[in-house]
């Protein structure tokens, strides 16, 4: 059994040693923060470069997330629909944007609702993978 000089002695240089690694080895244990998926963002324009298509900055995406943001670049209104969730009409020179979750792969078509637009073209499909 140590003298309790020795104890008393070795004591500052213990609480030091505890002290230096306490925070290092607790975030060794710290649970990992949950992994936040990326929200994919793809600009989407209405009527470029003709009245009855669309222009998509992206027609591949991941899986998750995706923000459509659609602006009406036409002299007719237009609207957005894809994986059952679509814009208000958007009259000309005004923007929406659109929120969808995409939980699996797959091609996702896209087109405008306002009669005759998407036989006329304004259709397409999204892939996600």
């Amino acid at each position: 059994m140590p003298s309790p000089r020795l104890a008393a002695a070795a004591a500052p240089a213990l609480c030091a040693s505890v002290l230096a690694l306490g925070p290092a080895a607790s975030a060794r244990h710290a649970p990992a923060a949950p992994h936040r998926a990326a929200v994919t963002r793809v600009s989407v324009v209405a009527a470029t470069p003709s009245e009855f298509r669309f222009k998509l900055s992206k027609r591949v995406v991941r899986r998750g997330t995706v923000v459509f943001s659609i602006r009406n670049r036409g002299a007719l209104p237009h609207d957005f629909k894809v994986h059952g969730k679509k814009t208000k009409l958007l009259s000309p020179g005004k923007s929406a944007t659109l929120r969808v979750v995409f939980k699996k792969a797959g091609r996702y078509p896209y087109l405008c609702t306002v009669s005759g637009h998407a036989a006329a073209g304004m259709k397409g499909v999204l892939r996600v993978r």
